[in-house]
């Protein structure tokens, strides 16, 4: 959990699917995933989430044909979120 903000940041993985980070607040849930490059075929760790746990609030590539790593890490989890 961040600390005081009530955010919960973990990692998911179900077989070969994975999501890089889990951003939680309450029933809140966006997904983020981090690419060195654009992403080719979707982003099956993603659909799998939903699948599996229902429709995220928010899902966000970051890098390459998304958003950049430094606007990313300039703002704290709670804004994607």
């Amino acid at each position: 959990t961040s600390a005081g903000t009530g955010i919960e940041v973990f990692y998911w993985r179900e077989g070969d699917r994975e999501v890089d980070f889990v951003l939680r607040k309450g029933r809140s849930v966006s997904l983020v995933e981090v690419k060195s490059g654009r992403p080719r075929g979707g982003l099956p760790g993603m659909d799998a989430f939903e699948r599996a746990h229902g429709r995220a609030r928010r899902r966000l590539l970051v890098g390459e044909g998304g958003i950049s790593v430094g606007e990313f890490l300039r703002l704290p989890a709670g804004e994607w979120v």
